[in-house]
This record gives C-alpha cells, sequence and structure tokens, in this order.
C-alpha cells in the first residue's frame, strides 16, 4: 500500500499557461516551471556546455593527446555496469579511431567497485604507461599511488562524490568536486567521457554522431535525472539508435524482440539496460562491451544472444532469492513488522541482490536489506525511498562495517556474516530511535483531472515532455470518483483492462500491476485511479488509453489505514500501544471476533490489506490482530504479511480470550 499524493495547483499561473495552454502549461507549473525562460531552458537545451569548464579537463586533454602522439600503451580502465562499459566503449573506441595503442579493462564483480591492485599490476605488466578510469577512480587513494609508484600516469574521469582529498593523478576530471565550476553535475559516467571527446576532438557535433547513443544507454541506466544536458544527451542518442549507428546495440535490441526505429528511453530502460547489466552481474561485463565494439553481424548476434540468456539467468537468479525470501518470512512473520526488512541467505549470487531488495521494498512498503553470504562475509544491498536516508543509517552502523557506501535512497556494505544478526538489531534500533513514525512509500500524481480533460490533443502534448526518465518521469494523473464501466482478463489473467468513466466521458484503461483475479473493484463501482495516459493507435484509429498504476475505492480513508497499521506493527513489536485506542483496535468480544471470520470466509484468498480497502471498512489494526489470533489457535493458516489467508476446518471450540495472543492484549492493557 503507497500513499497517495498529488501536487498541489500553485497560485497564479504566470505567462506558462499563456504560452502552453491550461494543460500542458498547468503541468509544467507543477513541476516546477513558472516562467517560459525556465520552460525554454527545459525544452530547448540543444548543446553541450564548454567541456573545459570542467576541472582538470584541460590537463587529461593534454596528457591523452600526448600518450596518443608518443605511441604509449593506454588502458581504458572501466565498471561491470551499464554506465560503466557504455563510457569503456565510448573511450575504447574514439582512441582507437584516433591510431592510438589501447586495450580496456573491465573487472568482474567479484573484484569489486573501481580499481585494484591485482588487476593494476596484471595492467602495468603488460606495458601500460597511461590509465584512464571510466566511471571510477575519484576514491581510489592507494591504488592511484601504486600506479605512480609503478611509473605510470593516471587520468581519472568519475562522477561519484569525492572524498575531501582526491587520489594523486595527472588529472582527476569530475563535476562533483568542490572545486569544479562546471555549469551541469548530473552527468554520469559515459556523459563525462563523451565531454572529454569533445575536449579531445573539438567538434561537439561530431562526436554526438558517433558516440551519443552509448551516452544515451549509460545515461538511462544509470537513473540520472534526465534534465538538461542529459536531456539532450538522450535526445540526440535516441536519434541515433533508430538509424542502427551500432551494429552490437542494433543486435541487442532486436534480441529484446524489439526495433531500433521503435526505441524510447522507457524501452531502452527496461529491455537494453538490464541485458547490459547482467553480463556484469552473471558472468562478465567485457562480454557487453565486445558486443557494443562488434563489426561482424555474425559474432554481435552471438553476443547479443548471450546476453539475453545471462538476463534470463539473471531473472532466475532473482527468483530464487526471492522464494528463499518468502520461505524467511513465513517462518518468521515478525520481520515483517520491523522498522526495516532485513533478509540474509547463502548462496545468494551477490549480483541481483540489489534488485531482489528493490522488489521487496516496493511489495511491502519498507526500507530493505538484502545480504548474500560467502566464505564467512556478508555483502548487502539497502533500497529506500523518499523520507528515510540509506547513507545516515550506514553511517550509524559504520562501526560493524568493512566497507559501505551510498545515497539517501540505496546503498551497499560488507560486514563479517557472524555481526548479520547484531546489524538488523542496530538497523532496527537506529530507525526506531530517528524516525519513531516511520515515512510511508508514496505515489505521486503530477495533476488531479478527469477523463475529459484527458483529450488527444491535450495527450499527444505530452511527447513534447519526452524523454522520460529519472527526474522527469512520465506524467501521472489523478482520476478521482470514476464509475467502472466494464473489465476483462487480459493474458490469461495477468493483466486487467476495463473501463471508466468521468466528467461524462469513457476511456480505456490497462494495468499490468493487478492481475483480473485481485482486480476487486466491481462493474459500477466508483474508483480513484493514478494512471499515465497514452495515445493508443489500432486500425488506423487513435484513442486516449489509461496505464493504470494504483486503483482504490473512492471512499477509502487512507489516513486512517497508515494509522491502523502503524499501531498494529507497534504491538506485534510489543511496544504497545495508547490504551484509548484499545477498543478500536483489538477485538473486545467474541461478536467482533466472528464479524471478522465471516469476512474472512466470505473473501477466501483476500490479503488483510485488500479486505481492509474493499470490504466494509473494518479497522486494519483489529483485523490483523484478529487474524494472528485465528492463526494461533489453527483457525486460519496466514500467508506472510497476511497476503492470503485460507480457512482450516475446525473440530472444537476455544476462547481465544482465555489464552494466547488476545489474553495477552488483554492483560497488556489492563495492566497499564
Amino acid at each position: 500500500m503507497k500513499k497517495w499524493t498529488a501536487a498541489p495547483a500553485p497560485a497564479g499561473g504566470g505567462d506558462i499557461t499563456g504560452g502552453f495552454g491550461d494543460f500542458l502549461g498547468g503541468l509544467l507549473l507543477r513541476r516546477g516551471i513558472y516562467t517560459m525562460d525556465t520552460a525554454r531552458g527545459f525544452f530547448a537545451c540543444d548543446s553541450l556546455s564548454d567541456p573545459f569548464s570542467l576541472r582538470d579537463m584541460d590537463k587529461a586533454a593534454e596528457i591523452i593527446g600526448r600518450a596518443i602522439e608518443e605511441e604509449k600503451k593506454i588502458t581504458v580502465f572501466g565498471d561491470y555496469d551499464c554506465d560503466g562499459v557504455t563510457a569503456t566503449v565510448i573511450l575504447y573506441s574514439y582512441l582507437e579511431a584516433m591510431g592510438a595503442d589501447v586495450d580496456f579493462y573491465i573487472p568482474d564483480r567479484s573484484e569489486g567497485y573501481g580499481m585494484n591492485i591485482p588487476a593494476l599490476k596484471k595492467i602495468l605488466n603488460g606495458g601500460t604507461q597511461l590509465i584512464i578510469t571510466v566511471d571510477n577512480g575519484v576514491s581510489a587513494a592507494a591504488e592511484a599511488e601504486y600506479i605512480r609508484e609503478n611509473g605510470a600516469e593516471l587520468v581519472i574521469t568519475d562522477h561519484h562524490q569525492p572524498p575531501v582529498e582526491l587520489p594523486v593523478c595527472g588529472a582527476c576530471v569530475d563535476p562533483h568536486r568542490a572545486d569544479d565550476m562546471s555549469e551541469f553535475k548530473n552527468l554520469c559516467g559515459a556523459g563525462v567521457v563523451l565531454k572529454l571527446l569533445c575536449a579531445l576532438e573539438g567538434d561537439e557535433n561530431f562526436v554526438m554522431e558517433q558516440y551519443s547513443d552509448l551516452a544515451a544507454v549509460g545515461t538511462i541506466g544509470d537513473v540520472v535525472p534526465l534534465l538538461g544536458e542529459n536531456r539532450y544527451i538522450v535526445r540526440r542518442g535516441l536519434e541515433n539508435i533508430r538509424r542502427c549507428q551500432n551494429l552490437g546495440l542494433e543486435r541487442l535490441i532486436r534480441s529484446a524482440g524489439l526495433v531500433p526505429e521503435s526505441m524510447t528511453s522507457t524501452t531502452l530502460s527496461y529491455s537494453v539496460c538490464p541485458r547490459i547489466n547482467a553480463a556484469g552481474r552473471m558472468s562478465g561485463a567485457d562480454k557487453a562491451a565486445r558486443l557494443l565494439l562488434s563489426d561482424s553481424t555474425e559474432n554481435a548476434s552471438r553476443l547479443a544472444e548471450e546476453l539475453t540468456l545471462m538476463n534470463n539467468e539473471r531473472k532466475n537468479a532473482e527468483q530464487k532469492i526471492m522464494e528463499d525470501i518468502s520461505v524467511q518470512l513465513a517462518n518468521d512473520p515478525s520481520i515483517l513488522t520491523q522498522r526495516v526488512i532485513v533478509a540474509a541467505g547463502e548462496g545468494w549470487n551477490h549480483g541481483v541482490i540489489g534488485i531482489a531488495c528493490a522488489r521487496i521494498m516496493e511489495k511491502y512498503g519498507k526500507p530493505t536489506i538484502v545480504i548474500a553470504v560467502e566464505n564467512g562475509e556478508g555483502r548487502g544491498s539497502v533500497r529506500s525511498f523518499e523520507g528515510f536516508s540509506v547513507h545516515r543509517m550506514l553511517t550509524e552502523c559504520s562501526d560493524i562495517l568493512t566497507k559501505f557506501g551510498g545515497h539517501p535512497k540505496a546503498g551497499g556494505f560488507s560486514l563479517p556474516a557472524d555481526r548479520i544478526g547484531e546489524f538488523a538489531e542496530r538497523v532496527n534500533r537506529y530507525a526506531r530511535e530517528f524516525y519513531p513514525k516511520m515515512p510511508v512509500q508514496e505515489i505521486c500524481a503530477d495533476m488531479e483531472v478527469t477523463c475529459r480533460d484527458l483529450t488527444e490533443d491535450n495527450v499527444a502534448q505530452l511527447v513534447r515532455l519526452e524523454p522520460f526518465g529519472e527526474g522527469n518521469k512520465q506524467p501521472l494523473f489523478l482520476l478521482r470518483d470514476c464509475t467502472v464501466m466494464s473489465k476483462r482478463a487480459l493474458k490469461n489473467g495477468l493483466y486487467t483492462s476495463f473501463e471508466v468513466r468521468s466528467g461524462g466521458v469513457v476511456l480505456k484503461a490497462l494495468t499490468f500491476k493487478i492481475p483480473f483475479d485481485r482486480f476487486y473493484p466491481q462493474v459500477g463501482q466508483r474508483v480513484d485511479i493514478i494512471a499515465a495516459a497514452e495515445i493508443n493507435e489500432y486500425n488506423g484509429s487513435r484513442s486516449v488509453n489509461l496505464r493504470v498504476q494504483d486503483v482504490r475505492p473512492s471512499e477509502f480513508a487512507e489516513d486512517r489505514f497508515f494509522a491502523a497499521q502503524r499501531v498494529y506493527e507497534e504491538i506485534s513489536r510489543g511496544e504497545g500501544c495508547d490504551k484509548r485506542l484499545a477498543p478500536r483496535v483489538i477485538p473486545q468480544d467474541r461478536a467482533a471476533l466472528m464479524g471478522i471470520y465471516d469476512l474472512i470466509r466470505k473473501h477466501v484468498g483476500m490479503s488483510a490489506e485488500d479486505i481492509a480497502v474493499y470490504c466494509g471498512g473494518v479497522n486494519y489494526c483489529m483485523l490483523r490482530i484478529t487474524l494472528d489470533a485465528f492463526a494461533q489457535a489453527g483457525m486460519v493458516e496466514l500467508a506472510p504479511g497476511a497476503e492470503r489467508a485460507e480457512m482450516i476446518p475446525v473440530k472444537t471450540k476455544s476462547d481465544l480470550f482465555a489464552t494466547g495472543l488476545l489474553a495477552d492484549l488483554k492483560r497488556q492493557f489492563a495492566a497499564e
């Protein structure tokens, strides 16, 4: 369950609505674009800023240019994710085209992120005289010193937050340096390399024509904000991709069942970037690099299929972790009532735990930590959402971690396996101290509308906002008090298609998030919807369709639900609750128990959350406590998080208020 929010309509409209109309202008206002000048800056970025405004760019260009002229051997040291791979390929391709003696090295995930001494020893023993990092290096002080001691040069290009003291090197290009005065700071590693090529070549248009396709893939894959120069990079890159500039990329797109001509930032994000990432997660990212460098159709086709197979392996490994976590939750349901979910397991592929972590967070709406254990070490990933800082949490627990890093919403760490239990306790103690009232995961609509507002003309204007991605999401609209006119199953019930009416207009809607057997709104029921709006073309006709993200009954009391959920978890953790709430959140007599028993029997297979939302406004806390009491007495079988409740035939009657959970709660509140 997510909390719904909608951006408020700002007072006044300036000259935006006059320039863009009420619909698109209103959307821009809600995204903080209040003036025509600001709007022009958003829509009209059509070039990169001066590459030499980046600190040390002049030094980097000089060192690299000299190395090419003097025929020194150069090694590009990359990273195993999508951004690192594309950055590596871009720089390697350019240097090779310039006649340089160049090689590249991308570490395996088992080597860890960034440069490492064993790899550097191998590279330097091979005769390399200049190492250029891409998407890493800004924190590699020890490795930089090793390179210096062995008589080679080092140029760092990176985009991560640097330490106070930079590594010793010939040049360090990173827009986040404290002394960097460049205009645009949100470049990914491939974006920094693109600007390095502009400095080396002196011709931005040539660089964009040759390399913006791969830079666009890296930019989307690294989930940096698609604003300013990133927006320009992705727009130019998509133009190149649609013309099939890179053979390997073209083969990879086709192996995903797509065609280059129809690629968007969204399809790149969901089809191409995961396949490139899969190489680094499951095998070696150098395969992805070789694919993007290939000039042989046969070789490119083979490597593209290998990456697709790796992506399938990644999905299987991810599914195994999800299944193992489900078993852990079934064996210990209390994990889900903690403020932060922590799961650990042996044999989990540490390359995919971040994906599993994000899925668990999305499913249960809580900050989540997933730890892969191997050879006495735990390697973990953390995912969170707005309002709960991952980096601050890891910092508070840093004394038991061997290393860690991250951002407000994501992070990674390692620690001795025998301290995982202690770590889980520390994490939740921290959460209780700093977040007595835990934040709730949100889904945010850009604007409240009716079906009447979503005309074909209005929705067609949304294409002007593309490309969509981080920092410039596809707009979502909140539609209140819609009437469900029809519903039907799609793809054997995996998806749900339905029609809704509001403002006197009927629109078709589709959700990939709710299977038909769990789509509980009935025909004729009034619902609220959060959805994207798209133009659908079929047999020569065009219509507006809704891509639904979430749906609820119009009368749903959201604040009441989240308050009851919070009280249930506080009681489950043994923290108690305000005694005055007891009559509203804890069943007081047999009639209350029977009412919930009948409700469960009537709605077999529904989750407690769905029962609370769709079935008569029962208090969620009372429902969960009663379900726990029934499960304890052997009357129902509960899935983790009460996602499903199945009735169990009962042969003998028992007084649930005499022993067990309800008796304990009764004594607890009587004593307070």
